[in-house]
């Protein structure tokens, strides 16, 4: 669950906002709940929307478990 993407759109419509995005309603029930990640590019236009940095709305996708490991060389 992503609760700041479902905070961040208030009384919002889901229909509303997904409309905004130009994604469908369940696309986005999809993100917000976490059983779909968007792409880059969808990223950047929640970014906008929202004005907040996609790290913030997408912390389970940065994990830095989620993040290779470098090397030492």
């Amino acid at each position: 669950m992503r609760k700041l993407l479902i905070s961040l759109r208030g009384d919002m419509r889901q229909e509303d906002v997904a409309n905004e995005l130009m994604i469908s309603q369940k696309h986005l029930s999809a993100i917000e709940t976490g059983k779909r990640n968007p792409s880059i590019a969808l990223m950047k236009r929640f970014e906008v929307y929202y004005k907040k940095n996609m790290i913030d709305l997408f912390p389970d996708i940065f994990l830095i478990k989620n993040t290779p490991k470098c090397s030492n060389y």
